[in-house]
């Protein structure tokens, strides 16, 4: 062989490395994008709160056709993404298709459950829907018609989940009766006798005037018509339906652990939402521990105010003194804002980098108040046409404590919810799947982990304050044992309520209201402490790593640099950060004279 010959031989061996690599990334590139514009379409409200308009016109297509057909292209998607050979991928795009495989297992797994015939839920559904508008923009003609287009077909969506729920009742998936009950008062609500009172005519009552007259009046024309012919029918079928058939079909239980492979379902919804292979009992004895370990500091409260009486008495007495609550929504409302206020400027204390998108704060709508939780939140649309939104409940003011208003802003708001999503948003550098989506744990692990922040941040400056930010630690800790105790250890509702009373200063109400969230969505609950856990004994081990040197600014940004991180994923990251941080250290002291 030639010299030259054994150059090129050598140079097209050493290039076949490189190409394969460029092969890997492209196909990864292909496929991401594919399954992004795939799961834009098959979900319209998810584009639509996106900012994403080409489905305006349409609702997710819940027909058990669709439904297997979403389902498969799933396990398609697992498997083309299984033949792309992730070695050979650059190192962002090995994290990437990590993250992706994980998301994407996870989405195969759930199948085997039929979780999709359980579709109603009493904290917001199809008897709920006008809701959906809240999250979306209206500012031409066009956006407005494409909602009445989408109200015209609520018939097939009331049509698609009787289907759904009837089949699950012949499989024996059916709801608790004490969820179930909460959704008749939910569908009255939309039994109106005008279709003016309707409250899906509330978003065509005040048009813009950007709008000119003529189209104004013909817009809320179609929608009277629309209601009154398609919305209204379809919501009295519905109502009827579910009083004859489906609250007759519920159950008397509430656990998960009650239904065809239950304890298999919640073993899986555990590891899905801690991103942990901790088994439900494990996760039960450190809730267990933790409530002890919370109580304890909660205690040298009810010593620091000189209060006579029990742990008990002064939950008692929490709930019920008139210095702690509103009489007025108003007042109430006026007191988040102020809050919300007072935390933003100082978060440049902690924070380098800060979301440049806002967040507004806004009443629960009535339609559900009653039914759901003290706060929520909702992330940005992805265009920037819409801020973030931190949701406030002011039904009911005389429940809802003063003292845990701080506690829950940080939590929801800033610097919880608002401001890890929406830097999540903005890391433009990251796939869409990692922009909009995430990790439970990380999620509300984060939230969790912020209430502590509220210290940082000159919060919490009052003994009652402080109480209140531990009854909100206390709660997530309750959560581990009465999440598990329910689903998993045959545990009654009744039990639950009484394990809640009698260690967390929430009122009856909203004690009520957040066992019945954790009836209807097993698991979920076990992320938030779990999570926090998690975050502060990284920054224990980045502090004791560091002394002196370290910043809390910096430690903060790179936790939240990548987004929302499976729990394992984020330990490798922050410790390879601390690491480098360390090695930085030395390389600077020994090239100091």
């Amino acid at each position: 062989m030639t010299a030259t010959r054994l150059s090129t031989c050598l140079a097209i061996l050493l290039l076949i490395p490189i190409l394969a690599r460029a092969d890997a990334d492209t196909d990864f590139a292909v496929l991401l994008d594919e399954v992004w514009e795939w799961q834009l379409a098959a979900d319209p409200m998810l584009a639509s709160r996106l900012g994403d308009r080409r489905y305006n016109r349409t609702w997710r297509d819940d027909s058990f056709e669709a439904i297997e057909a979403r389902d498969q292209d799933m396990r398609d998607f697992l498997r083309r993404l299984l033949e792309i050979d992730s070695a050979a991928l650059d190192s962002e795009n090995q994290l990437n298709y990590e993250l992706f495989r994980r998301q994407l297992t996870t989405a195969v797994e759930r199948q085997q459950f039929g979780g999709h015939m359980l579709p109603f839920s009493h904290r917001g559904g199809i008897q709920n829907l006008e809701s959906r508008a809240d999250l979306l923009r209206f500012e031409s003609a066009d956006d407005y018609r494409d909602w009445l287009a989408r109200l015209a077909e609520v018939k097939t969506l009331v049509k698609q989940q009787i289907a759904l729920a009837e089949a699950g009742i012949e499989a024996g998936l059916v709801p608790p009766r004490a969820l179930a009950g909460r959704i008749p008062s939910q569908i009255a609500a939309q039994l109106v006798e005008e279709p003016e009172d309707s409250p899906f005519f509330r978003l065509f009552d005040n048009l813009p005037d950007t709008l000119d007259a003529a189209e104004r009046e013909a817009i809320r024309k179609d929608a009277l018509t629309t209601i009154d012919k398609q919305v209204l029918p379809a919501y009295k079928r519905l109502a009827s339906w579910f009083e004859r058939v489906y609250l007759p079909a519920a159950r008397d239980s509430v656990g998960l652990s009650a239904l065809p492979d239950g304890g298999a379902w919640y073993e899986f919804l555990a590891r899905h939402y801690t991103t942990t292979e901790m088994t439900p009992d494990e996760i039960h004895r450190l809730g267990l521990d933790e409530v002890k370990r919370i109580r304890d500091q909660m205690m040298e409260i009810i010593a620091e105010v000189e209060f006579e009486g029990d742990f008990r008495a002064f939950l008692t007495f929490l709930r019920t003194d008139s210095r702690f609550y509103f009489d007025d929504p108003q007042d109430l409302y006026d007191a988040y804002l102020a809050t919300c206020k007072r935390i933003d400027p100082e978060l440049v204390r902690l924070f380098g980098k800060l979301p440049r998108m806002p967040y507004g704060v806004r009443p629960i709508p009535d339609s559900i108040a009653p039914d759901t939780t003290t706060a929520y939140y909702t992330r940005p649309a992805a265009d920037g046409s819409r801020a973030g939104i931190y949701w406030v409940n002011l039904y009911k003011p005389e429940v809802r404590p003063a003292y845990e208003i701080e506690v829950l802003s940080v939590h929801e708001a800033m610097p919880g919810h608002h401001l890890q999503l929406a830097l999540q948003q903005e890391l433009g550098d990251l796939p869409k799947f990692r922009r909009y989506s995430g990790f439970t744990a990380f999620t509300e692990g984060w939230g969790l982990y912020s209430e502590s922040l509220g210290y940082e941040l000159g919060l919490y400056t009052d003994p009652y304050s402080r109480f209140g930010a531990l009854t909100y630690d206390m709660w997530r800790a309750v959560r581990l044992v009465v999440d598990t105790g329910i689903h998993y250890k045959g545990w009654t509702r009744e039990q639950a309520i009484d394990f809640f009373k009698a260690n967390a200063a929430k009122t009856e109400h909203d004690i009520v209201n957040e066992i019945d969230r954790y009836i209807g969505n097993p698991g979920q609950a076990l992320a938030y402490k779990i999570g926090q856990l998690k975050i502060l004994e990284l920054r224990r081990t980045a502090e004791a790593q560091l002394g002196e040197n370290f910043d809390v600014r910096a430690f903060h940004d790179e936790l939240l640099g990548a987004g929302a991180l499976p729990l394992d994923l984020l330990e490798n990251r922050m410790n390879a950060w601390v690491t480098a941080e360390v090695q930085a250290l030395a390389a600077r002291s020994a090239a100091s004279p």
